[in-house]
């Protein structure tokens, strides 16, 4: 059985409010990144206190009100599916502030989480400010949506992204890792993947493995589900027919994303 591999849990908290998936440092390998995904029900509230960590609420599907107890900020969302492929809205809240997220409709929701001591001013990430790439070539595209990029420096550790690939390509290829505190040419970031695919019956494979094969474990991933990236590369192959949308946490010691490409496999960038 999978180490890395998270199925939904389908576990009502609330009334309305229905928890998919918890990952934290109590049941997971991670100590950077916690990652929490919510279904709300029209009207359903879910509420929380923030102790040494910041949070950034993606409106994944759907609209909401979110609010501080000092802002609040309505018509949060942007899209009923995340395979419209247009960004969406998010709302940051820093470490020691607490939050509530009320559903005006249906809305799926995805709190990301990592370790903070000082506190930033809560804000309304606009999908107008999300930068939107096109990376890659050949069965290596996809496109990105960059919620919190590394270049944003109003937040203390979180880099949160959107992925969406294309039948039969590639993503995070070629393999790539960030699992060493050794910059300028690497940084140690921990991750999260939770996955959605299009049509839903479908899946892709994702491969997590270091060097030294200490991890190396190669997953079918199914709608919904999580994969957890402690280190290691971690590379996404969607199966024709069927198209891929992920939504990346990242944050680790510090906030700044340098990669390094499986020598092996990096020769592919000069074709």
């Amino acid at each position: 059985m999978s180490t890395l591999l998270r199925k939904p849990q389908q576990q009502n908290i609330r009334p309305g409010v229905t928890l998919l998936h918890e990952v934290n440092a109590d049941h997971s390998p991670l100590h950077y990144v916690g990652f929490k995904m919510i279904d709300l029900e029209p009207g359903a509230l879910y509420d929380e206190v923030l102790g040494r960590t910041e949070c950034c609420i993606v409106a994944v599907t759907g609209t909401i009100t979110v609010s501080d107890h000092e802002q609040t900020f309505a018509g949060v969302g942007t899209r009923t599916s995340v395979f419209e492929k247009k960004p969406t809205d998010s709302v940051y809240i820093s470490n020691d502030r607490s939050f509530v997220v009320t559903a005006e409709t249906i809305a799926r929701v995805a709190l990301c989480y990592s370790p903070s001591s000082v506190q930033r001013p809560t804000r309304l990430i606009p999908a107008s400010e999300n930068s939107v790439e096109h990376r890659g070539k050949y069965n290596n595209q996809r496109l990105v949506h960059n919620i919190l990029p590394d270049s944003d420096q109003t937040v203390n550790s979180l880099l949160v992204v959107e992925v969406i690939t294309e039948s039969a390509n590639w993503s995070s290829y070629p393999p790539h890792k960030h699992d060493v505190d050794m910059l300028p040419a690497e940084s140690l970031l921990e991750e999260t993947y939770y996955h959605e695919i299009d049509p839903v019956q479908g899946f892709v494979f994702q491969r997590v493995y270091t060097d030294d094969r200490s991890i190396d474990e190669t997953m079918a991933v199914e709608h919904r589900n999580v994969v957890i990236v402690p280190a290691g590369y971690h590379p996404v192959g969607v199966p024709d027919g069927y198209t891929s949308y992920y939504l990346n946490v990242m944050a680790g010691p510090k906030r700044i994303w340098k990669f390094h490409n499986d020598p092996d496999h990096e020769w592919i960038l000069q074709r």
